[in-house]
């Protein structure tokens, strides 16, 4: 199992610096940055100082979207950092959530998301693209792939996926609906003629070691922020869709401030109880995480991404570096076939 972590970037610039450096130390592969301009800092600027404090971790967005900034704004500025990083970035995009509700705007359509996914990894691998009767192409990107990972639950977002992705980001580690997940890339995969295994799975989820109460309290805004997801997927495809386990809990849901996004002790996560903050979280002792991460492992999640907004960053990190991660490190994901 490899390991990544996700920033808010209300971090100063400078720790975001630290911390991807103190990451990477700790043996996490991967570092990840929110994308919602309003809310916070510009991403860019923040990955940008990330490549340059670091030399092996891979960087990236979890998740831009394709309708803030034009696909080729995105793709021009991930070659220009590639070029930076020595080819040490991903792409992580889905169809907008903050990024796009504080503009007032909903999110994309999988249509768009598709399309835009395609056009930005061709045009920052050197490939033309032909955009509303224009064809344009980065001539100086430089010759590095762009793995791409794309964010969604349902059964149409992880066919998206299972069509255009190398990865997949799902926003939860509850093992049982995570391996729903899997299923339907399975099945989205072999539709269109994919080997389903050449499909990487992370599970994206906020984590935190220390006492049960200590940490049902510092990570209960997740699934507040899932909610938002699973009350778009409630709308399209209505409750006998989907998994139980994965609706019931915002039947209570009295709505959503995005001024109190991915905070700790935010007020949106008030309707949500310590049952579904278990599930849809990593919390307990070292052991417990690593019971928990095995779990996930055996449906195929081949990457954890910590939520890393849950205070107590550097010692989070730590922990995970000198306990968790070498114990999971001969962990292998299991096959998705």
């Amino acid at each position: 199992m490899e390991f990544g972590f996700t920033l808010k970037p209300d971090v100063s610039l400078e720790r975001a610096a630290a911390l991807a450096r103190r990451a990477e130390a700790c043996g996490f592969t991967y570092g990840w940055i929110f994308d919602s301009h309003v809310l916070w800092k510009e991403p860019y600027v923040p990955l940008t100082l990330m490549a340059q404090a670091t030399t092996t971790l891979r960087l990236g967005t979890c998740v831009t979207n394709p309708a803030t900034r034009e696909p080729s704004v995105t793709a021009s500025t991930l070659a220009t950092l590639q070029l930076l990083s020595g080819g040490r970035f991903d792409l992580g995009i889905g169809r907008g959530d903050s990024a796009r509700r504080v503009l007032g705007k909903p999110p994309t359509t999988l249509e768009v998301l598709e399309e835009t996914t395609r056009a930005i990894r061709d045009l920052a691998e050197g490939r033309a693209v032909t955009s509303e009767g224009a064809t344009i192409r980065l001539d100086w990107a430089p010759p590095y792939p762009l793995p791409v990972w794309i964010a969604g639950y349902g059964p149409k977002a992880l066919e998206v996926t299972a069509r255009v992705a190398d990865g997949a980001i799902i926003q939860l580690a509850d093992p049982s609906l995570v391996g729903w997940c899997v299923g339907l890339l399975r099945q989205g995969a072999r539709a269109v003629g994919r080997d389903p295994s050449r499909i990487a799975v992370m599970a994206a989820a906020a984590a935190y070691v220390g006492p049960r109460e200590v940490a049902l309290e510092r990570v209960r805004w997740f699934p507040a922020l899932v909610s938002n997801h699973v009350v778009d997927l409630v709308k399209r495809y209505g409750e006998a869709g989907l998994p139980t386990d994965l609706t019931a809990y915002v039947k209570d849901r009295p709505g959503y401030d995005y001024r109190h996004h991915a905070e700790v002790g935010s007020s949106n996560a008030r309707f949500v109880d310590d049952e579904s903050v278990e599930r849809f979280c990593v919390v307990g002792g070292v052991d417990d995480h690593i019971a928990k991460l095995e779990r996930l492992a055996a449906v195929g999640v081949r990457q954890f991404n910590i939520y890393l907004m849950s205070r107590d960053e550097e010692e989070q990190l730590e922990i995970y570096g000198e306990r968790i991660i070498p114990a999971l490190r001969g962990v292998e994901a299991a096959t998705i076939a």
